[in-house]
């Protein structure tokens, strides 16, 4: 069963240190997962996730990994930890958000979802109790409820229909979990997500029911999907002030290195975001100094290293020029060096936010790096 203890709540605003522990280890908050959408952080191995990146967590997709590598594998495997040879936590997004990204491509209904694969366009049905049998094969150490994710600029009557259905999904998901046991021998932790689009009595409404729940930590989602910048922060911090304050809080795919420090002090306790590989591979560089193109000309002979900022191997060991150079030449390698760079980068901020807040020092230090990780070298 997953515990939450929280250990020190900023005294300016409401950044909060915690830990969660799990079966398979603890986990100090702020954390940052790296997403590893088909069982891998895409160009990195597991050992640089443990040695270089220092990730505590990472995380996996229901949707993903049911059409690869199938469900059947990873049962034979006894769960995607052994299949992946991962020993720290790990945490499964229910594929709500594939679906609202499929929106040519599905149906919804009360029933669930029907969709067509974005591999080989076979049709596929998720109902909430499917995806809580998927995710216990998956075996991920905390699952996520089967939610509808509106588009962004949804209107009050479509938001307020998903949110409900969203509701009702959640409680399907928690009466069939009852009907099953863990198959791997340890406990799995299921976290509701809230809904309600940008609209602040919905979202109101629906921390309160999911509150109800009483679960093991609790979910925003819906957010970071195409409103503004100002708007997601205000529905984050409305959350914030209506979800248990003993529980953890997921800010789901989210986003930035100062959208990440700007919803920790609104009081979010985890986060994912394919951004930093994603970015990574595009030759974009997330520095203790500021953001690099590394593919502009101006790095061509930059010998320096990456970033001298960060106590990580790879940042140390390889100099502007040459992951330059690696892009330029189209050399895959390039791919790892940024990936890692950028990850390793948003562990040590999140590492920094944690001692920040331990030692009073978070919201000074916090206006500072803002300013700092936002400046274009």
């Amino acid at each position: 069963m997953l515990t939450y203890a929280l250990e020190k709540v900023d005294a300016v605003t409401r950044a909060r240190a915690g830990k969660i522990t799990t079966t398979h280890g603890e986990i100090l908050t702020p954390v940052f997962m790296p997403v590893g959408t088909v069982g891998t952080v895409k160009a990195i191995t597991q050992q640089q996730l443990l040695n270089d990146i220092r990730a505590q967590i990472i995380l996996g997709n229901t949707y993903h990994l049911y059409l690869r590598p199938g469900i059947e594998i990873l049962h034979a495997a006894n769960g995607l930890h052994k299949f992946i040879n991962w020993s720290k936590p790990i945490l499964t997004d229910s594929g709500g958000y594939q679906v609202f990204s499929l929106a040519q491509n599905r149906k919804i209904n009360e029933e669930g979802v029907l969709f067509q694969s974005h591999i080989d366009g076979s049709r596929h049905l998720f109902t909430p109790e499917k995806v809580m049998d998927l995710q216990r094969n998956i075996g991920a150490d905390i699952i996520m409820a089967f939610d509808e994710c509106p588009p962004g600029k949804s209107e009050y009557a479509y938001a307020k229909k998903s949110m409900q259905l969203t509701h009702r999904w959640l409680n399907k998901c928690i009466d069939h979990l009852k009907t099953s046991e863990p198959l791997y021998g340890y406990e799995q932790d299921l976290f509701p997500i809230v809904q309600g689009n940008v609209y602040t009595d919905l979202r109101i409404a629906s921390c309160e029911f999911v509150t109800e729940k009483i679960a093991a930590g609790n979910a925003i989602g819906g957010l970071s999907v195409g409103e503004p910048e100002d708007i997601m922060y205000n529905i984050t911090a409305l959350c914030c002030e209506h979800l248990p304050f003993d529980k953890p809080r997921y800010l789901m795919g989210v986003g930035t290195p100062w959208n990440i420090l700007e919803c920790i002090s609104l009081g979010i306790d985890m986060f994912d975001c394919v951004m930093p590989t994603r970015n990574g591979r595009n030759g974009m560089l997330f520095t203790t100094k500021g953001v690099i193109n590394i593919k502009n000309k101006k790095w061509a002979t930059d010998f320096s290293p990456l970033d001298e900022g960060l106590d990580c191997e790879i940042s140390n060991y390889y100099t502007k020029a040459y992951l330059r150079h690696l892009f330029a030449a189209d050399e895959l390698l390039g791919f790892t060096i940024a990936s890692i760079q950028n990850l390793a980068f948003y562990i040590w901020m999140m590492s920094e936010a944690r001692n920040k807040i331990l030692d009073g020092s978070f919201a000074s230090w916090k206006t500072d790096a803002v300013s700092q990780f936002k400046q274009r070298l």
